[in-house]
């Protein structure tokens, strides 16, 4: 992503982290040094009030000073002299104690002649200051003046081990900072991974959500607030799944309505017309037959046994399409509610074929069908289920030469067409324009073999414009191909992230 939070989030901490460094190193390269020139002062303050009492006291001789000043100069790296008022030297910390002695005496006698002195305290007995030895080039502190008992003194310390050490410490700061600004970027980065996973999670589910695949949800077990907000988004899902449905389904009936009221009368018509014309012919064979039977135009058992059966044959397609006709009753009149609902159509269609396997293998009837990941429509998944089952009965009714049954099912944009083909003889010509409407039959003689009464396909018909999606037939040289088209409720593919 060019705006990563990660990115943004992981260069924000290496800045600070950066400057913080950089603002150490400012620091520690412009007041480390007085800090310990600052700490010097106060060791030779130290050295000087210890030799002062001592030598008050008259206890300079004394084991006890001899440690406690060696404690002193030691830790603090200081040299120091005593000289009494003949300049003879009372106490020193060094064998090289005449070139101490030397410079204290210059100090007694040419206070204003030292070269490169800098005077950093002048009290009534004692200066600090940093002087400059001509010989070496080389800078130290030191402090001199007269002790309580008129005895003189000189602390020294050199400089340059104290510069030395900041140099040091500089340099070390630095590889230090470099080493920390490194291995902290390499944990920035994966802490900002652990941060924005989540949050590029909840991104890929809103995606899928604008796709209105709602099977999408947040399953993280933190209880951060990234967590609330995938709470907050499942349950946004389920909300806009509902109302979505809701919205198709009154959706629809807003479209039939529109059309309703104009279509009722001669809706009405037609059907008082097409039922009294297909019931006439069952009701004059039964009449007759049941005559026939009154009359005994035929003694025997068998003949009466035939009479009976042509009967009951023709009550039970009479009641057949007395049913049909009630369905599509109920369809072209509107008064079937149609339910807009997100389901998987090769679930659907894989559970039909199932029901109807048995019967397929008695007639010799192939069926294929290629495996399917899941498809999810949006439709009234009864009225799918029965529209599908009367293209697939009507396949099994006039399959012929290869036996063969497909089932196919295709994507296209945002509709999935389902077809059923059957090999078999195309259909007329002629005849196609009429397959829909009520009680329309290719070849009645064939049609009434198996008992169809010309309503399936006009209930197929009802039940598409209920829907409002497109259907239609295909002809081939060896069959016959039936079709009809859904919604598509979204398909998830990973390469869509």
């Amino acid at each position: 992503m060019k705006y990563s939070m990660r990115r943004q989030f992981a260069a924000i901490f290496c800045l600070l982290m950066a400057g913080t460094i950089l603002l150490c190193w400012f620091i520690n390269n412009t007041f480390l040094e007085k800090y310990y020139l600052n700490n010097k002062q106060e060791a030779l303050m130290n050295g000087y009030q210890v030799i002062n009492d001592t030598s008050s006291a008259g206890k300079i001789d004394s084991e006890e000073f001899e440690i406690e000043i060696q404690k002193i100069c030691e830790k603090s790296n200081i040299n120091f002299i005593i000289l009494d008022a003949q300049s003879r030297t009372l106490k020193t910390s060094t064998h090289d104690y005449e070139l101490l002695s030397r410079q204290l005496l210059n100090h007694i006698f040419n206070p204003t002649n030292s070269f490169g002195e800098n005077v950093l305290l002048a009290e009534e007995n004692y200066e600090i200051r940093i002087s400059m030895d001509e010989r070496t080039k080389t800078e130290a502190i030191e402090m001199w003046g007269i002790l309580d008992n008129g005895n003189f003194f000189l602390l020294i310390s050199p400089l340059e081990s104290i510069r030395e050490s900041v140099e040091l410490a500089n340099r070390f700061l630095a590889y230090v900072g470099v080493g920390s600004a490194l291995f902290s970027a390499f944990i920035i980065f994966w802490v900002s991974k652990k941060v924005t996973k989540p949050i590029m999670e909840l991104a890929k589910i809103s995606e899928r959500m604008a796709q209105l695949d709602f099977d999408a949800k947040y399953v993280g077990k933190s209880n951060t607030e990234i967590a609330l907000l995938g709470n907050n988004i499942n349950e946004l899902s389920n909300t806009l799944e509902h109302t979505i449905s809701e919205l198709k389904s009154a959706n629809n009936e807003l479209q039939r309505d529109i059309e309703k009221k104009n279509k009722i009368d001669e809706m009405r018509r037609e059907f008082l017309s097409n039922v009294s014309h297909e019931l006439k012919t069952p009701i004059a064979l039964i009449q007759g037959y049941a005559e026939g039977l009154k009359e005994g135009i035929s003694d025997d058992a068998e003949s009466r046994e035939f009479y009976c059966e042509v009967i009951m044959d023709e009550a039970a397609k009479m009641n057949n399409m007395v049913k049909k006709l009630l369905t599509l009753n109920q369809l072209e009149f509107g008064n079937d509610t149609v339910t807009m609902e997100r389901f998987d159509i090769v679930s659907l269609i894989q559970n039909y074929l199932q029901t109807t396997e048995i019967l397929c293998r008695q007639r010799n009837i192939t069926v294929i069908m290629k495996e399917h990941s899941p498809v999810y429509v949006w439709a009234d998944e009864y009225m799918v289920e029965e529209i599908f089952g009367n293209y697939f009965t009507n396949a099994m009714n006039h399959v012929a030469d290869d036996m063969v049954i497909d089932v196919k099912l295709e994507t296209r944009n945002d509709v999935v067409r389902i077809s059923v083909f059957n090999t078999g003889k195309p259909i007329p010509q002629e005849s196609i324009s009429h397959l829909w409407e009520k009680f329309y039959k290719v070849d009645k003689a064939r049609t009434r073999a198996y008992g169809g009464s010309g309503v399936g396909l006009s209930i197929v018909k009802a039940m598409m414009e209920a829907l409002n999606k497109d259907y239609g037939v295909n002809n081939y040289d060896n069959g016959v191909e039936f079709w009809f088209e859904l919604e598509n409720a979204g398909e998830y593919h990973e390469s869509g992230k």
